[in-house]
């Protein structure tokens, strides 16, 4: 089976919806408050979308009020960061180290436990409940 990373735009676009492709292909950005997570509550893990690999625990999952899921903390070493200059700004992207998709952005302005604010798009997660 060929790796996530390794498959071409027709493989992603057969796999994704087309919000999930836009966002996780293209670096793309859902509108505040709207995604299915931001305001989701449920205990269990969030998922990377084009792949799912586990990414984030919901006992990290926070009320920022910037209107997308954020979490101070990731589940475990499966993401990449990378320096994003785009929109004439200077952030940090943050990518599923297994397939690449693009989920959002990680800024300083956390809460105490790690100072630490993932800002993820809803349309790059799946979340599967605790049992």
């Amino acid at each position: 089976m060929t790796e996530p990373k390794d498959y071409n735009d027709e493989e992603w676009k057969k796999i994704l919806t087309q919000g999930q492709y836009y966002i996780l292909r293209e670096k793309g950005t859902e509108p505040a408050f709207t995604g299915k997570y931001w305001n989701h509550k449920e205990a269990g893990i969030y998922h990377c979308a084009g792949c799912k690999t586990p990414l984030f625990q919901s006992e990290t999952k926070f009320a920022s009020g910037c209107g997308w899921p954020s979490f101070f903390d990731i589940k475990s070493d499966l993401v990449d960061l990378k320096k994003d200059t785009s929109h004439g700004m200077i952030r940090t992207e943050v990518l599923c180290s297994k397939c690449g998709g693009h989920l959002g952005h990680v800024f300083n302005d956390g809460p105490k436990q790690t100072g630490l604010r993932y800002c993820i798009n809803s349309g790059a997660l799946l979340f599967s409940p605790s049992k």
